[in-house]
């Protein structure tokens, strides 16, 4: 909800329908395959990825609103259609997802899945190729959403580990003496581990998040306070994931809603002054 409120409220209003539409799709797709066996979600994919493709490529416009919008966003901007090409690509490993082994299977996927996921928005505000500024800016969308999915993982423990998945490798776990029958235990036993763990994974997260900080300089002035915005989002809620700590077991963590509208308001202030600057 957040984002989307970014979205209307920083954004120049000619990007609201690309972006909104990108972040649908990006969510269409993510729900579809993020339920059931490894078997239906593949099989979803394959024919997600066929309709997709068949829209997309279609001399009208599909019928179907969701493709409509996404169909249209790829004739006003053509470089989306390789977004969201690399999009459905990296879904197989969301698609056959159960866990993380290691840390390098936490980085793949970020790579191949979460990165172009974000890539379908972020595209849309990068800096122009002539400006010579394409791999810091990936660069820092690549630390950006390294932050954010770490942050989601830890976020969202609760539910994960009641789904039976969850996005701390397993040889992190037993780093700290834990097993995942031991996440899914209410033993006061396992406390002091799960704040440990959840303090390394929390450093880690805030080191990717701020490696990006400088993210909003290397696009033009109307998009750096939507930017700004998404980055401090992402740093309230990783506040919110340290102060519950071990109650993430129990209780899912997001940001406090009146300093996530702190940040909105006084981004949309920078905003309206860079808007009043430009005329």
């Amino acid at each position: 909800m957040h984002e989307y409120i970014a979205v209307r409220l920083l954004l120049p209003a000619r990007l609201h329908p690309p972006v909104v539409a990108a972040v649908a799709y990006m969510h269409a797709t993510d729900e579809l395959i993020d339920a059931g066996d490894v078997g239906e979600r593949r099989r979803a994919l394959r024919g997600w990825d066929a309709e997709t493709t068949a829209a997309l490529e279609s001399a009208t416009p599909p019928d179907r609103s969701l493709f409509l919008t996404l169909w249209d966003t790829t004739r006003r901007h053509p470089f989306m259609a390789a977004r969201v090409r690399a999009f459905l690509d990296g879904a197989e490993i969301e698609a056959s997802w159960t866990g993380f082994d290691t840390e390098d299977d936490f980085q793949e996927y970020v790579s191949r899945y979460s990165l172009p996921g974000l890539m379908l928005t972020a595209s849309l505000v990068a800096p122009l190729p002539e400006a010579g500024l394409d791999e810091p800016f990936v660069r820092g969308c690549r630390a950006l959403i390294d932050g954010w999915q770490r942050g989601d993982f830890l976020a969202d423990l609760s539910e994960d580990v009641e789904r039976g998945r969850i996005g701390i490798p397993r040889d992190v776990l037993k780093r700290h003496g834990l097993t995942f029958e031991d996440l899914r235990s209410t033993s006061q036993a396992y406390g002091p581990a799960i704040e440990d763990l959840v303090r390394e994974q929390s450093d880690r997260a805030e080191a990717a998040l701020s490696e990006c900080r400088t993210l909003p300089t290397l696009v033009a002035p109307e998009y750096r306070p939507f930017l700004q915005a998404l980055i401090e989002v992402q740093e309230l809620r990783l506040h919110a994931v340290r102060r519950a700590s071990g109650r993430l077991l129990t209780e899912a963590a997001g940001p406090a809603g009146p300093a996530s509208l702190r940040v909105l308001h006084r981004q949309y202030r920078a905003a309206r002054k860079q808007r009043r600057q430009a005329r």
